[in-house]
């Protein structure tokens, strides 16, 4: 790979839009530190990249059925591929970083 098709590969990668759902209960100590711990990192990394969805999974116990969401918090990365899934608070940002397949570079 020629350092010209490398930065062009590496540029059309931050351009990619992330689709990610952040799966609750309720408003929970853990849920709010879950929510407030990936918009930091959304605005951090992604800025202007990214669409987050939270959902509650008291008010639509459906789609944590249909995802087969068996704990919360659970943030899932569905673009770009591969789809991630991450477990917790979501206060490690290191492993939060790699989930979401975000380079270190991006600090």
């Amino acid at each position: 790979m020629s350092a010209e098709e490398f930065e062009r590969a590496a540029a059309e990668r931050d351009r990619e839009k992330y689709v990610l759902r952040l799966y609750v209960t309720g408003m929970t100590p853990k849920s709010t530190l879950a929510i407030a711990n990936v918009g930091k990192i959304c605005e951090k990394y992604l800025a202007g990249r990214y669409a987050l969805k939270v959902i509650d999974i008291y008010q639509q116990p459906n789609l944590a059925k249909e995802k087969q969401i068996i704990a919360t918090p659970t943030l899932i990365k569905e673009l770009p591929l591969p789809i991630r899934r991450l477990i917790g608070d979501m206060s490690d940002t290191e492993r939060l970083r790699v989930g979401l397949d975000l380079r270190p570079y991006n600090s």
